[in-house]
């Protein structure tokens, strides 16, 4: 069964990522073989001063292709994304009342070499998981996050994402806004 990898980053996280995980797993369980071109997956748990968003996508979505870039051009395109990946204050506006800073950020690739990438990623169809952690002095008063990956990514058209909070567990789902609404964030309501 697939585990969500959310990680330990206060003492009290060990509690919300319990809290997160119990309703989903089964769903998960279900699609943990699930690669669908064009849905991306966010996980999104606030926890004493934290927020940490998981984020798991086809590769094809982020850059385009999914196995080892080849071209110069193909690797100046991962360089490029790996970029935007890692300044993730960017691609994530956390409700400025909770005040948050943007703290580790892991990414996670097999086909671009980068963290520890899951072993069982079938050959041809290739992942790219993050991790992007926010310290914050009041989590609990984020009430959205603004949403940048469909400006930033192209190929992303669908966000499925599960919330875990003091206020409860959600689960939300953002579409590609059409026309010139699709440059613009996407807010993503964490609260009932």
């Amino acid at each position: 069964m697939k585990q969500i990898r959310l990680r330990r980053i206060s003492s009290g996280f060990a509690f919300a990522a319990a809290l997160f995980a119990a309703p989903f797993l089964s769903a998960q369980a279900q699609q943990q073989h699930a690669h669908v071109h064009g849905q991306l997956k966010l996980d999104v748990a606030i926890d004493g001063p934290t927020v940490v968003i998981d984020m798991e996508s086809p590769l094809d979505n982020i850059v385009g292709f999914e196995r080892a870039p080849k071209s110069a051009a193909e690797k100046k395109t991962a360089e490029d994304a790996i970029a935007q990946l890692r300044a993730a204050d960017k691609l994530f506006a956390i409700d400025p009342a909770a005040n948050c800073k943007l703290g580790p950020v892991e990414l996670r690739s097999s086909a671009l070499g980068l963290g520890n990438p899951d072993p069982n990623e079938p050959p041809g169809h290739a992942d790219l998981d993050a991790t992007f952690s926010f310290n914050c002095t009041n989590a609990a008063a984020a009430k959205f996050i603004d949403v940048n990956l469909f400006s930033a990514f192209k190929g992303t058209r669908q966000i499925d994402s599960q919330i875990a909070s003091a206020q409860g567990q959600f689960k939300r789902q953002l579409k590609r806004p059409a026309g010139a609404q699709a440059a613009q964030p996407v807010r993503l309501n964490l609260g009932k």
